[in-house]
């Protein structure tokens, strides 16, 4: 299946600078939610659910460090996903 049959172009908005032919759903699940949820529409982030489950975004939005978040997306991911994204520090120290 061609990427641009998977990806929408709401989605491929978000990941703008990535060649939208190299990027598979699978191999760069991480990339794709973290973009979404940092930059995707509601139309993304709606595609984004219904193409993860929830609990999958979850476990990535929980990896993406504090860094790399947008502020304001931050502040409502982690109350609808109940996260808590620790500072690269953090990580460090903690070995995740």
């Amino acid at each position: 299946m061609k990427l641009k049959e998977t990806l929408p172009s709401f989605v491929l908005a978000v990941l703008w600078s990535y060649d939208p032919e190299k990027i598979d759903l699978v191999a760069h699940k991480k990339l794709i939610i973290s973009q979404v949820l940092n930059y995707g529409s509601k139309e993304a982030t709606d595609w984004l659910f219904k193409t993860y489950s929830k609990d999958e975004i979850t476990q990535v939005a929980s990896l993406i460090p504090l860094g790399q978040w947008d502020e304001k997306s931050l502040a409502l991911w982690s109350l609808y996903l109940g996260i808590k994204p620790a500072a690269r520090s953090e990580r460090i120290l903690s070995g995740k």
